[in-house]
């Protein structure tokens, strides 16, 4: 059987997997509108737990999180333990100790007792003969209801399933056998798949679920080409958040030398995009690299241009700086000397070439900005910097990527700062950086950046410190507000405890938290509130 390690290891895997098995095993049955949802929770299972790895995985463990999947009715429930099934019914009175129909139905879980089907499941080489009651099957997916008792059903007692991971396929019959669902990072993409295959909704939303807060600029690429396979918009929309806002640290990513055609394509031209074009160019010479070796070609400048095909001229080559293009794109080899000559002249020459690379540059993303303080203010109580810290904590109700904070300067006249900003969760430090700034001695800001945007989860308290050496009078706010709406997100403000210069939410310093918020169309419909825990085993 396959063992992936984390799930970038798994949707590699899972690419190769698909092109061996290009469909599905009952193509005949499949749904033509695999995207369904389950807004009511009547007949719904429950999610008791997804498991995720211990911490010294890739994947990080997720913290406890709320979600319109779980029904009202998780609490009452007794949990079941599947370590031998089979065991718990050697006994003739076996019934009599199952107190409800959940339990009794539990212990046939992979149980050879009264199986009326068994399912050979997974490669050849790595298959596993698995049971299952057609009974428990048809009344949770339509699909095994075709296959058993529609008009097309199958007649045999064994059915082999190669296109399905053994350990995904029995993920599936305990959330049908017994309405619980247990996820791990490297059987979530196996898992949505033969949940897609079966047409089972509810678990195929826990395992979008699990990707979403699994997600991070590492693996946002090839999860965005997964999720185009799975036609998932969600969280396609999920992975377009991240790449956009940390595209310098997705397009460097090993991941994305992993994608498709199609989505290197949507990729290069994307109008959101928040790096440099000598990133993204860079970024798809590294894919074309790639390409040349899974194509068994020499990797050089000529095969990499025919791998890219044309792709190429969705890079924004006349945007690039004059000297980035110069010493990087000029020298690559993968352009002709009548691009290379064309694109130089568009740069210096009056009449400027006709391209077949576009000229305008990308739109990135606008930073919104969250003001705090109502008002600033100097002389009266005069605030010191004093080289201490500043801080505060806050939250927010969606997912945001903080890019850094708006800070006050010299009362006192012009002077020079030296700074240091930081960000923390739950006292570990997420990013921090190093600057300075001039401050011309008037109570406007001055935005100081951390060197890549920081994903913030919504629902968890940040600390966003401050320490900063140069004159010591400065601005400060007051009026401070302890809720803030900007830009569609609501962010929240406590003190912290590492406060030491006087920061708080009523007055202080760190008046601006500056950001990239979520797109309009990534949002998700207001649903039912769920609670999901995560647990390491």
């Amino acid at each position: 059987m396959v063992s992936w390690t984390n799930i970038d290891d798994q949707l590699q895997c899972l690419v190769e997997y698909y092109e061996h098995f290009p469909h599905s095993h009952h193509s005949r049955l499949q749904s033509p509108t695999p995207n369904l949802y389950v807004d009511n929770q009547d007949g719904s299972g429950d999610i008791i737990q997804i498991t995720q790895p211990p911490s010294n995985s890739s994947v990080p463990t997720s913290p406890l999180t709320t979600h319109p999947l779980l029904s009202h009715h998780q609490a009452q429930q007794r949990p079941i333990s599947f370590n031998n099934a089979k065991a718990s019914t050697l006994d003739p009175n076996w019934q009599a100790n199952k107190i409800s129909i959940r339990e009794r139905n539990a212990a046939m879980f992979n149980n050879e007792l009264m199986a009326d089907i068994f399912f050979v499941v997974g490669p050849p080489g790595g298959t596993q003969t698995i049971p299952a009651h057609k009974y428990v099957l048809a009344t949770g997916s339509s699909v095994f209801h075709a296959m058993f008792f529609g008009g097309l059903a199958e007649s045999e007692a064994q059915i082999e399933v190669p296109d399905v991971e053994p350990a995904a396929f029995l993920t599936l019959l305990k959330y049908l056998y017994c309405d619980e669902i247990t996820l791990e990072a490297d059987t979530v993409l196996s898992t949505l798949y033969v949940a897609k295959k079966y047409i089972v909704p509810h678990l195929c939303r826990a395992c979008v679920l699990f990707l979403e807060t699994s997600l991070t600029a590492r693996n946002a690429c090839l999860l965005l080409s997964q999720s185009r396979l799975f036609e998932e918009p969600e969280l396609m929309s999920r992975c377009w958040e991240v790449i956009d806002a940390q595209a310098q640290l997705a397009l460097n990513s090993e991941g994305f030398t992993e994608i498709d055609m199609d989505t290197l394509k949507q990729i290069l031209q994307r109008e959101s995009l928040n790096c440099k074009e000598s990133v993204i160019f860079q970024a798809a010479l590294q894919w074309a690299a790639a390409e040349c070796k899974r194509r068994s070609l020499e990797v050089d400048s000529a095969n990499c241009r025919t791998v890219m095909g044309d792709s190429l001229f969705l890079i924004r080559l006349p945007t690039m700086a004059l000297e980035d293009f110069a010493n990087e794109a000029a020298q690559s080899g993968i352009l002709t000397l009548q691009e290379t000559t064309d694109v130089f002249l568009y740069y210096t020459a009056r009449n400027k070439p006709s391209l077949l690379y576009s000229c305008k540059p990308r739109a990135g993303l606008k930073p919104q900005v969250c003001h705090r303080f109502q008002s600033s203010a100097y002389r009266s109580n005069q605030w010191r910097y004093r080289g201490r810290c500043d801080s505060i904590q806050f939250c927010v109700d969606k997912r945001i990527f903080i890019v850094g904070f708006g800070l006050y300067g010299s009362s006192n006249g012009s002077a020079d700062y030296s700074v240091r900003i930081e960000l923390k969760r739950l006292g570990r430090v997420l990013a921090e950086n190093h600057a300075k700034f001039f401050s011309d001695g008037s109570s406007n800001t001055f935005h100081v950046h951390f060197e890549q945007p920081i994903q913030v989860e919504p629902d968890t308290f940040y600390t966003a410190s401050a320490i900063l050496d140069g004159s010591e009078l400065s601005y400060f706010g007051q009026e401070g507000l302890s809720e803030v709406n900007a830009s569609n997100v609501t962010f929240q403000f406590q003190c912290s405890s590492e406060s030491t210069n006087g920061t708080g939410v009523q007055g202080g310093q760190i008046p601006e938290l500056i950001f990239y918020g979520p797109s309009p169309q990534s949002q998700p419909q207001k649903q039912q509130v769920v609670e999901i825990s995560t647990k390491v085993e």
